[in-house]
């Protein structure tokens, strides 16, 4: 079932979400991004930077159609934008950037190294490659995407890359708590975060205690599993859901947010986005809080990507 049916977003955000045309020129989004209706706060990363707590994926979004979205996300209030070198979008990303107006100093980046230029001179290129196709001048954030091929030397050249202030912050994706532990140990550089699959079915509660005890930040890729195992109709949730007009996307948002993790959802479409945002004006309970921790199937959604 669509999750556009389950859809509870308050009248004055899918109002002002429906005003905001993809479709007009490069400058419609300045206004829009300097006036943005939602306030999203920060986290300190372990390096005193400051990261959202709520973030706008880009995985598939390409082309005009990721340059669109990229654009209305930031004309919403999203901050942080996250892409990767294998996600094929980061042109389409720094032209959504550009073409919302906003000043590049309020904005969070992420992008990612993927395994094929894994090394440190492979590193250093591929993360020049996606300075220039975003069109900008640092990174907030540049993650190892997989613990796979030279990790030394990725970590190495990121190390420098972050000395020479050319990146904000460093860290990893999709990597398990003792690859982390082993970063830590054999490094200078703390990893400041680590993106990885976590949703209501695999809440990593491993991984949650480990990152919290080093001090690294826990990232959602995929906080909403794409709906898999029909997450957006799941009884349990649209129970808690009905006790505060909000749909089962904005129940999980608002667990992981209560739980200090990061989640960056992605959609294309302008009502998600702001119902997405729209998570901040309730509080979820300890009952809600541990009827959604039994939810846990502590198994992966996406086992292709294993």
């Amino acid at each position: 079932m669509d999750r556009r049916e389950f859809m509870q977003t308050s009248a004055k955000l899918a109002a002002s979400a429906m005003l905001m045309s993809l479709g007009t020129s490069k400058l419609f989004g300045a206004r829009y991004a300097e006036n943005a209706k939602t306030t999203i706060e920060n986290i300190t990363l372990n390096n005193g930077v400051k990261m959202p707590r709520l973030g706008f994926g880009t995985l598939t979004l390409n082309g005009d159609v990721g340059e669109k979205c990229v654009a209305e996300a930031i004309s919403q209030g999203y901050r942080l934008i996250d892409t990767a070198t294998i996600y094929g979008n980061e042109e389409a990303v720094g032209a959504g950037i550009e073409r919302s107006g906003i000043n590049r100093e309020k904005l969070f980046v992420t992008s990612k190294v993927w395994v094929d230029d894994s090394g440190y001179e492979n590193t250093k290129k591929a993360f020049k490659t996606s300075l220039d196709k975003l069109k900008l001048d640092y990174l907030d954030l540049y993650l190892i995407h997989r613990p796979r091929g030279d990790v030394k030397g990725s970590w190495k050249a990121m190390e420098e890359l972050y000395n020479e202030g050319k990146i904000k912050a460093i860290g990893l994706s999709n990597f398990e708590p003792a690859q982390v532990i082993e970063i830590i140990e054999n490094n200078k550089v703390i990893p400041a975060v680590n993106q990885i699959e976590t949703h209501a079915y695999f809440q990593q509660a491993e991984a949650y205690d480990a990152l919290k005890e080093f001090g690294v930040q826990m990232e959602a890729w995929s906080p909403l599993a794409q709906g898999r195992n029909d997450l957006f109709t799941n009884p349990k949730l649209a129970e808690i859901g009905s006790k505060y007009n909000k749909s089962n996307a904005q129940i999980s948002l608002r667990w992981h947010y209560q739980r200090g993790i990061v989640a960056i959802p992605r959609t294309s479409q302008k009502v998600h986005m702001a119902e997405n945002l729209n998570i901040f004006d309730f509080e979820l309970n300890a009952a809600d809080m541990e009827t959604i921790s039994k939810l846990d199937l502590n198994i992966t959604q996406f086992p292709e990507w294993e």
